[in-house]
């Protein structure tokens, strides 16, 4: 129980404030999905960051510190959280930090079952998957970091 903390006191001042929103943010989108949708919760983390699209201000080794911390919140949360809700978190703070980054989604048919998975594209590459288990499915081709477009 006390090596959490210790890990936590051990983090420099800016890595404790990323894992700390990630902590707040992750349980708000988990309610949002669940009682909005996707769509109304999408555009509630645009309206917040605004847009024109994020500029890459920041290195790899940058977007990967907000991935541990969120990955690190997900990990010492009370709560399960779901691929799609990770991936809008660290989307949203790397957004936020002013890293350009994509929210991918991708989906493939396994036994019969179809399944679905969400990950975060920085530069192209995958920075919230390590095993590289997106690669199993067909991503859209759209982009999901993007203001929605005219749906009718």
């Amino acid at each position: 129980m006390w090596e959490p903390l210790q890990r936590y006191r051990a983090l420099d001042r800016e890595s404790r404030r990323i894992f700390r929103r990630a902590a707040v943010l992750l349980p708000w989108i988990r309610v949002s999905l669940r009682f909005r949708g996707y769509n109304p919760t999408f555009s509630a983390l645009q309206n917040h960051l605004g847009f024109p699209p994020a500029t890459p201000v920041a290195g790899r080794e940058h977007a990967q510190r907000v991935t541990r911390m969120v990955q690190a919140a997900v990990r010492y949360s009370l709560w399960r959280f779901t691929c799609l809700e990770e991936s809008l978190c660290l989307w949203y703070l790397l957004r936020e930090l002013g890293i350009a980054s994509q929210l991918r989604i991708g989906v493939r048919k396994t036994q019969g079952k179809f399944e679905a998975h969400a990950w975060v594209e920085c530069g192209g590459e995958a920075v919230n998957q390590p095993e590289a288990a997106h690669v199993h499915y067909a991503a859209f081709d759209k982009e999901f970091s993007e203001p929605p477009g005219d749906l009718s």
